[in-house]
């Protein structure tokens, strides 16, 4: 068969056996993508990314991966004109192809000069006390009522706890111990599962919310603890939404020229507040950091280390500790 769209095909769907790929693009994008995430990858962004490129292939009739088709589907200024998202659009092509070459010898990698992906960190936005206070007001103005109690207690425990939304989200009953007070959360980042020990305070709002949901929801619709208005489990990119109106409430902007304060920044917040605490009460904070990376979910301290450069109070702290000890040794009278 050739690599041509079906002509009856209203979205012009190429054929699926095109290019020496039994199934063509779509399928070995598929199986693909099933692999990584059966090694542990979650691969969401990624794995969209992929799919969009490959249905950009079918509307094209294209069907072999070449440097040329991957570099113009990923400078797509329609979708975005930074050079670092092309550059990231880029590589989830580039990594595929790597894959998809052992299965068709005529797939092109695209060389990594080409548009070359420079990793850079975002400085998150970390809330303040009052902010944090202002969030949990505006989220219970929300309407219907489960609604208001669902997000106000949501981004308690996202504040208290560091947790991802996305593993807040997944979180069923059973997983909320109140008793012991211990969450477990299952499947996070490679597939790993931890327990989380819960403060008193935050153990304390869990239960009231339990209650008062069990009130307004006797009969739910799924097994999750944190319930949306029709009395099923949130959504991560629909609760992300909702924080955007929430933000909007409590009056909270992003100063001139920074990004936008996001969900995901409440466990940025939350771990900085940890390591700031850590340092001003003289603890060890190397030695506890694994302690934190494990609390985390980090598969090791170095994506835990990032913090330690996220913010001034930060970097002002270490320095601190570091010209006591300095101090400490004798150093300090040759400064």
């Amino acid at each position: 068969m050739t690599g041509k769209t079906n002509p009856t095909d209203p979205i012009g769907v190429a054929s699926p056996d095109v290019g020496g790929l039994p199934g063509g693009l779509r399928q070995a994008a598929q199986e693909y993508l099933a692999t990584r995430r059966a090694l542990g990858f979650v691969l969401s962004t990624q794995g969209r990314l992929l799919l969009d490129f490959v249905a950009h292939c079918e509307r094209h009739a294209i069907a072999t991966v070449t440097t040329d088709v991957a570099v113009a589907w990923a400078i797509d200024t329609t979708r975005s004109q930074d050079p670092l998202w092309w550059a990231r659009r880029l590589m989830v092509v580039r990594i595929f192809a790597r894959y998809l070459r052992a299965l068709d010898p005529a797939t092109q990698v695209p060389p990594m000069d080409v548009l070359p992906h420079t990793y850079r960190r975002t400085t998150p936005y970390l809330y303040s006390t009052q902010q944090l206070a202002d969030l949990v007001q505006a989220a219970s103005l929300l309407r219907p009522r489960l609604r208001a109690l669902t997000y106000a207690a949501v981004i308690g425990l996202l504040a208290s706890c560091g947790l991802r939304i996305s593993e807040t989200c997944r979180l069923d009953e059973d997983d909320v111990d109140l008793d012991e007070g211990v969450l477990t959360v299952r499947g996070s980042k490679f597939g790993k599962s931890r327990i989380v020990p819960v403060h008193s305070t935050t153990l304390g709002a869990l239960r009231i919310y339990a209650g008062r949901r069990d009130l307004l929801c006797p009969d739910p619709a799924s097994a999750a603890f944190f319930l949306n208005s029709r009395g099923r489990r949130l959504d991560a990119h629909n609760v992300s939404h909702t924080f955007a109106e929430i933000l909007h409430t409590a009056g909270i902007t992003a100063p001139p020229g920074a990004r936008r304060p996001r969900i995901h920044d409440l466990r940025h917040s939350f771990t900085v507040a940890t390591l700031l605490a850590w340092y001003r009460d003289g603890g060890d904070v190397a030695a506890r950091l694994p302690l934190l990376s494990t609390y985390l979910g980090h598969v090791d301290p170095k994506s835990t280390y990032w913090y330690l450069q996220a913010t001034p109070e930060l970097l002002e702290a270490a320095a601190d500790r570091l010209e006591n000890a300095g101090q400490d040794a004798g150093y300090g009278a040759r400064r």
